[in-house]
C-alpha cells in the first residue's frame, strides 16, 4: 500500500473512532443526568404511572442501560438516528432542515473573521511595538468578551435603537449580519494572532530583503510575498475553528431567534430529547472529522515536508 493510501486508511479510521467516541459518551453522560426523560416529555399532566409506564417500554428505557447502548449502536450503523420524542419526526430529517442555516451562519462568521483578521495582520505586523499592543489589546476583548453578552448588546444598538438590522427570526440577508459578526468576534483575535506571528517571520527571510532592494512596495510585499507564508497555519486553525463554529451556533442561534441546529439543541436538551441531542452530537462529530480530515489532505498539499514524516 502507497503511503498517501496509508495515511487516508489512519485518518479514516481516526476518524471513525472521533464519531464513536463522542456519539458513546453523549449516550451514557444523557442516561447519566438525573431526572426521568417519560415525565419530562409528558408534562406534569400526563404523566400517570400506566401512562409512563407504557412511554417507557416502547421507548425501550425499561431494558438495561447495556442493552440500550447495544440498541443505539445497531441503529447508528444502520443510519438510524432515532426518532425525536418531542417533535415525533425522524432525527435525521430534522436536522438536515435545519442543519442548513448553521452551515450558513458558521460560513458567513468565518469569512467575517478571516477577512477583519487579516486586515488586521497586514495592518500590524512589523510595526511599532505601541501599534501591535493596541491591536493585541483589541484582539484580546473580542476573544474574550461572550458571545451570549455581544449579541444582546449588537441587538440592542443596531436593532432596537437605530433599527438597521431586523430584531430576531429570519429576515433575508439583513438577518445574518449580526449574528455572523457575533460569531465572528470569538475567532478574529486568534485569527490575527497567527496571521501576524507568520507574516513577521516572513518579512524577517531573505526574498523579503530581495524584495526590498528591487524597490517593491510594502504593501505588495506583506500580500504578496509575506501573506502566503501564513496560510498553511490557516488552513491547521480552520480546521480547530469547526468546534467554536459549532458551539458559538448554539448560543448566537437562541439569541438571535434563528433556526438551526444550535438551537434545535439547546430545545432537545431543556426537554431531555435524548435522540435528538445524540443525533446532533453524532452528526457534529461526523462534520469535525470530515473538515479536519480535508485539511490534513490540504495541508500535505501545502507543505510537503508534511507528506515526507508522515509517509
Amino acid at each position: 500500500m502507497s503511503g498517501p493510501a496509508r495515511w487516508l486508511v489512519r485518518r479514516l479510521a481516526l476518524s471513525v473512532l472521533v464519531v464513536f467516541g463522542a456519539s458513546t459518551l453523549a449516550f451514557f453522560a444523557l442516561h447519566l443526568v438525573p431526572g426521568d426523560p417519560v415525565r419530562t416529555m409528558l408534562g406534569p399532566t400526563m404523566s400517570s404511572p400506566e401512562l409512563v409506564a407504557q412511554v417507557r417500554h416502547d421507548l425501550g428505557f425499561d431494558r438495561p442501560l447495556v442493552v440500550q447502548y447495544g440498541m443505539f449502536l445497531g441503529r447508528l450503523l444502520q443510519g438510524d438516528l432515532g426518532t425525536s420524542y418531542q417533535h415525533q419526526s425522524p432525527v435525521s430529517e430534522l436536522l438536515t432542515t435545519q442543519l442548513g442555516s448553521t452551515v450558513e451562519l458558521a460560513l458567513a462568521g468565518f469569512v467575517i473573521a478571516f477577512v477583519a483578521a487579516l486586515a488586521l495582520a497586514i495592518a500590524t505586523a512589523g510595526r511599532r511595538p505601541a501599534v501591535r499592543r493596541l491591536s493585541s489589546l483589541l484582539e484580546l476583548a473580542a476573544t474574550s468578551s461572550p458571545s451570549f453578552w455581544v449579541g444582546v448588546l449588537l441587538l440592542s444598538l443596531f436593532s432596537f435603537r437605530l433599527r438597521i438590522f431586523p430584531i430576531a427570526g429570519e429576515g433575508g440577508p439583513g438577518a445574518l449580519v449580526l449574528p455572523a459578526v457575533t460569531l465572528a468576534l470569538g475567532m478574529v483575535g486568534v485569527f490575527a494572532q497567527v496571521m501576524r506571528d507568520g507574516m513577521e517571520r516572513a518579512l524577517e527571510e531573505p526574498f523579503v530583503l530581495s524584495a526590498r532592494a528591487r524597490g517593491t512596495g510594502e504593501t505588495r510585499i506583506r500580500v504578496r510575498h509575506a501573506l502566503r507564508h501564513t496560510m498553511v497555519q490557516m488552513v491547521t486553525l480552520a480546521g480547530w475553528s469547526v468546534g467554536s463554529l459549532l458551539t458559538g451556533a448554539v448560543i448566537i442561534e437562541t439569541v438571535f431567534s434563528r433556526q438551526g441546529v444550535g438551537r434545535i439543541l439547546a430545545t432537545a436538551i431543556e426537554n431531555r430529547d435524548l435522540p435528538v441531542v445524540t443525533g446532533t452530537v453524532v452528526v457534529s462529530a461526523l462534520v469535525f472529522a470530515l473538515i479536519n480530515l480535508a485539511v490534513d489532505g490540504l495541508y500535505r498539499v501545502l507543505d510537503p515536508r508534511v507528506r515526507e514524516v508522515t509517509a
